[in-house]
Order: C-alpha cells, then structure tokens, then sequence
C-alpha cells in the first residue's frame, strides 16, 4: 500500500511531462511569429467568411479576394479557421487610430478577422493597398491562420501580379507558405476580382 503514493505520483508527473511536451510541440508549428498573437484580437466580434474591411469607403481600387482554404491534402474543405488579415493605407503605412492597443499600434487599423464556413470559402473587400512610401517592397496583405487544434502561423502574404516592385528576385524568394499567393486582379464591375486558395500546412515548418 505504501507504494501507492509513490505510483500517484509517478504517473501524475509523466502526465504532465506529456502534456509539457505537447503544448511545446504545438507551438512549433510556423516557427516564430512576431505579431501572430493578434489574430486573437478580435475579441467579442462574430466571425463571417465574408467581411468588409475597414477604410473600404474611402477613395482607393475596390478589391474583392475570394478563396477556399483546404487541409493539408489539398482536396478537402477546411472549416472554422480563422483568418487575420492587414495591410498598409493609401500612403502606404500602417497608421493606428487614435488610442488603439494592442498590436493594432504596429498593425494600423486596416485589419480584419474571418472563420472560414462550412465548404471552406472565404472573402474579404478592401482598397488594394499601397506599397511603403521607400518602395522597397511591392503592395501586399498580411495574413494569419489559426486552424482548430493548432497554433497560428504565418503564410506567404497576397502580392498582385503586375506590381512593378513585384520583381522576379522577390517572387523567386517566396517561401510559398500556404501556397503561391501572389493573385491576379481582374475588373468587374467597380471591383477587381482576385482569387486564392490556401493549403494548411504546405510548406510550413514542423507541421503536424
């Protein structure tokens, strides 16, 4: 009976030890990813697979991006992930509104939180972004993917086929974290129509 306690204790340490070992083992899927955690911030706000980003009336190219997100097989539909997207304004910077917090501060207020629905699909309108005022980089939308189960991570964020910043050196550079996402526009409409799908895990490090 004395060596009851001693068991208790055993098995309620190699428990933790696992439970350790996996919360490690999540967190290394993506690798490091300064900023990921504001795909969190979305606070009381029901997610949508559609949504309209801020700053959309403002004057600026209206954008419409539509796409399915499938799991690592490439085939089938991936629902409830969300998505958390931002970019720069119509000068080019990410600029805050007054008194924001969080990574809103380094972000701007050009942000915006989806979930994917039942088949996957998701889409989002927005004024096609400026490149930095340097010009050292093409325009482009950053993205955030939190799947059910798994920590958030990074992919290739959406650049436009045409940019002229958007040299062969930088599209040769891509890691094609989730896929190719640079998309091509075409107008309809008021809008510029661009599609992409997203692959979960393709190309990401230590996925599982």
């Amino acid at each position: 009976m004395k060596l009851l306690p001693f068991l208790f204790i055993f098995l309620l340490g190699s428990f933790q030890n696992q439970a350790q070992s996996n919360a490690i083992k999540k967190q290394l899927i993506g690798g490091p990813c300064e900023g990921c955690e504001a795909i969190h911030e979305y606070g009381n706000q029901k997610l949508t697979a559609e949504v309209i980003m801020p700053g959309y009336g403002d004057p600026g190219q209206k954008i419409k991006i539509t796409g399915t997100i499938f799991q690592k097989d490439g085939k089938t539909p991936a629902p409830n992930v969300i998505i958390y997207l931002y970019h720069t304004d119509q000068t080019g910077r990410y600029v805050a509104k007054k008194g924001a917090s969080g990574w809103e501060k380094r972000h701007g207020s050009l942000r915006a939180w989806l979930k994917t629905n039942s088949k996957g699909q998701y889409s989002f309108y927005t004024l096609k972004p400026k490149a930095y005022p340097n010009r050292t980089e093409p325009a482009h939308i950053h993205i955030t993917v939190k799947e059910p189960g798994k920590n958030e991570y990074y992919i290739d964020s959406y650049h436009f086929e045409g940019d002229p910043l958007l040299t062969n050196k930088i599209k040769n550079s891509m890691r094609l974290r989730g896929g190719n996402g640079i998309i091509s526009l075409k107008k309809q409409g008021d809008h510029w129509i661009g599609e992409r799908d997203i692959i979960l895990g393709l190309n990401i490090p230590d996925y599982w």
